[in-house]
């Protein structure tokens, strides 16, 4: 688990390192950035080093008919100024209020807490010496690679003025999914899942396998006031609501054909299961919910900090740096229905437990015309102090006399991270 941690976070780390000396060498710059007036920049608003006009560029035709809306003009056209029409000499005059934003992410998901899910034993061993009799790991909640996927950010920019800007930013991703089945082996084996209190279950017939599903979403709300420092820095400050939510469950597919009796005599092994299912005048079974149902939801509600820096400009071209920290309160709980005798036994419990949020990330823009934008970059989100569904097996306990299900608490201590590709267009009016 150790070098789980270690590889998401030198990750982070590296990209925050990357940013840093950015930020710091853009806060020497004495170049000016500001909102434009009819005399200086045409009236847009630019993300970069200003240029003076000559009056050569400011002149125009005021006759012109059927010029392009200032929006939709490319950087190089200058059909339009501060003596055109009185429509255009507004717009000129007065900078973006708005930006709106749209944008596609790919996030890949990193980091599972460690716990074996299904074990192996000889077919040969009889049912009752199975929790007993040393076994071998066949199935690791690591295993459950989630991969990429897919989701949409929304963001909503208000320019106050030349110095401060009100952000408010969503995203919501919700298909990372992973199922994995272990068996039917050959020869037969006992496929095993174990936890505290002496649970144990095995498949009911041999033709069955265990399988095993992991599931994560997570969503995204902040609010932040954004300071232009410079032509090139802007500083953060602001509210940052998150929620991660995580389901492990595990089933015995294909179902029951007939009920599993043969479990009232414990000395059965695996291979006289394997007769005895082949055998006519079994009861029909009804189907079974999972025998292992585990549910996180991780409320993290926090303030956070950060700067925006811009490293490179280049004509409409630019690359920007971005980092977040911010300290965090964590609602976490769980909730678990182990099935014992075919019955779903229920238990829970939440906590309130410190957590750690960092984001950094690299951003290419491209000016398509001046009121439109194509962003493409990368980011990486890290998480820490959260509670993940394979982590909340250690805390479930099982008891047979009588039978009951308790949760013992809700193990928090995980970390997780985020990272991946984003791409969107931004509009400022």
């Amino acid at each position: 688990m150790g070098k789980m941690k270690q590889r998401p976070l030198a990750t982070l780390l590296t990209l925050i390192a990357l940013v840093i000396p950015g930020i710091v060498g853009a806060g020497q710059s004495n170049t000016r950035i500001g909102f434009g007036d009819s005399t200086s920049d045409s009236g847009f608003l630019r993300c970069g080093l200003s240029q003076s006009l000559t009056g050569e560029d400011m002149a125009v035709n005021s006759n012109k008919e059927g010029s392009v809306p200032l929006f939709f003009r490319p950087l190089g056209d200058r059909s339009q100024g501060a003596g055109g029409n009185n429509m255009d000499s507004s717009r000129s005059s007065h900078p973006s209020r708005w930006t709106v934003s749209a944008e596609a992410i790919v996030f890949d998901r990193i980091g599972r807490a460690n716990r074996t899910l299904v074990e192996r034993v000889p077919g040969f061993v009889s049912f009752g010496n199975v929790p007993t009799t040393p076994s071998a790991p066949a199935l690791n909640s690591t295993d459950l690679d989630q991969g990429f996927s897919p989701g949409m950010r929304l963001g909503v920019t208000y320019h106050v003025d030349s110095n401060y800007d009100l952000e408010l930013s969503f995203f919501r991703i919700s298909d990372w999914d992973s199922t994995r089945s272990i068996g039917p082996d050959n020869p037969l084996n006992w496929l095993v899942m174990k936890a505290p209190g002496g649970f144990f279950q095995t498949q009911d017939f041999s033709y069955q396998s265990m399988t095993w599903d992991y599931s994560t979403e997570l969503y995204n709300a902040e609010a932040n006031l954004r300071w232009n420092l410079s032509n090139r820095v802007i500083l953060l400050a602001g509210f940052r609501w998150l929620q991660l939510t995580e389901n492990l469950q595990g089933t015995i597919p294909p179902p029951d054909r007939i009920l599993p009796t043969w479990k009232s005599n414990l000395n059965n092994n695996l291979y006289d299961v394997a007769r005895i299912e082949n055998q006519p005048g079994g009861i029909p079974a009804s189907p079974l919910p999972p025998f292992w149902n585990t549910s996180t939801t991780n409320n993290l509600y926090g303030l956070q900090i950060g700067a925006d820096g811009k490293f490179f400009e280049r004509g409409p071209f630019s690359i920007d740096g971005l980092i977040k920290v911010g300290g965090y309160c964590n609602h976490a709980s769980e909730s678990t229905g182990v099935s014992i005798e075919k019955a779903v036994r229920p238990s829970g419990a939440s906590t309130n437990h410190a957590a750690f949020v960092g984001e950094a990330g690299l951003q290419c823009k491209y000016q398509i015309t001046r009121g439109i934008t194509l962003k493409l970059g990368y980011e990486a989100l890290w998480l820490d102090g959260v509670a993940l569904a394979p982590g909340q097996m250690q805390e479930t306990y099982n008891t047979f006399a009588p039978v009951t299900v308790t949760a013992l608490g809700v193990n928090s201590d995980s970390s997780v991270l985020f990272h991946g590709a984003t791409a969107g267009l931004e509009f400022s009016f």
